[in-house]
């Protein structure tokens, strides 16, 4: 009948090709859902293996940051009266790597990072003498509090102490923007670092050697320093070629004459500035 029909039409059950029909679309569904979850692996295999290239490529020599650690002895240091410290071995006076830095610039901590252990091996092993030359780049705040508190307190921070201090205040570097290098922070570095002397804390809190600050970014002016890092060998710019790589930095310094090391001194790493008016303009800092 039309009724008992109408029922049996709404209760059947699916029919064999209904109940086929939906098998092949569940197993599609199944094998679309395997298919994404493998490219999904497979993407992060790429990625794995990308970063893997990357490590080892930066770890080799002339390599990226994770070469530049320097565990050997240092040349010595010495403040100089225009606001530098120069690192040298005893009579090495050229060839001279002056390097105009501020401690708030990332790009002076990008170079830093990538060929500044090669600086210290150098000035160690007598082929270069190096003058960091540090000074305040940026005209705004908090960027330039920041630069004028950390350059103060790496003017107060004795000889002895001052390379590991200057590698501390990169390694502490804030971000671009922020308020950073706070006096408790700079005092507490240096205590870290062994330097427990009252005078320097009261150094840093009292902005002793503001004067210090001034005097080095007035020279950095005159000699045309407009951007950092800034380097230059025996007074002469630094290119960027010069900068890329730590065996670059090497073939630059033995071009200007330092080759053979000086007799008794190490043939380990060591970290240096130089000093003299010209510079080289390595990266462009963002500049207040």
């Amino acid at each position: 009948m039309a009724i008992g029909g109408s029922m049996s039409e709404q209760g059947r059950e699916p029919s064999a090709r209904e109940r086929l029909a939906g098998d092949r679309a569940r197993a599609a569904a199944r094998l679309r859902r395997r298919r994404a979850l493998l490219v999904v692996v497979g993407a992060l295999a790429v990625a794995a293996v990308a970063v893997v290239v990357v490590v080892v490529a930066l770890s080799r020599d002339g390599g990226g940051p994770l070469r530049n650690s320097y565990k050997g002895a240092l040349a010595p240091a010495a403040h100089q009266q225009d606001g530098s410290v120069a690192m040298a071995q005893p009579g090495v006076a050229a060839p001279v790597l002056d390097v105009w830095e501020d401690f708030q610039c990332p790009a002076c901590k990008a170079m830093e990072d990538r060929v500044g252990a090669t600086m210290k091996e150098l000035a160690a092993q007598g082929k270069v003498k190096v003058v960091y030359r540090p000074f305040q780049l940026f005209q705004q705040d908090p960027l330039m509090s920041n630069s004028r508190r950390a350059a103060n307190a790496a003017a107060c921070m004795p000889a002895d102490h001052w390379v590991a201090y200057h590698d501390k205040l990169y390694a502490e570097q804030p971000p671009e923007g922020d308020t950073g290098f706070s006096t408790r922070d700079l005092v507490a570095w240096g205590g870290q670092l062994g330097v427990g002397d009252p005078s320097f804390a009261a150094c840093v809190r009292g902005d002793q050697k503001i004067k210090t600050v001034n005097q080095a970014s007035a020279l950095a002016g005159r000699a045309g320093v407009d951007a950092t890092p800034y380097l230059a060998l025996n007074g002469k710019k630094v290119g960027n070629d010069a900068l890329a790589s730590p065996n670059d930095l090497r073939k630059a310094v033995a071009d200007a004459g330092g080759g053979a090391p000086v007799p008794g001194s190490t043939q380990s790493s060591g970290t240096a500035g130089g000093a003299g008016a010209g510079a080289a303009k390595m990266t462009i800092s963002s500049r207040s």
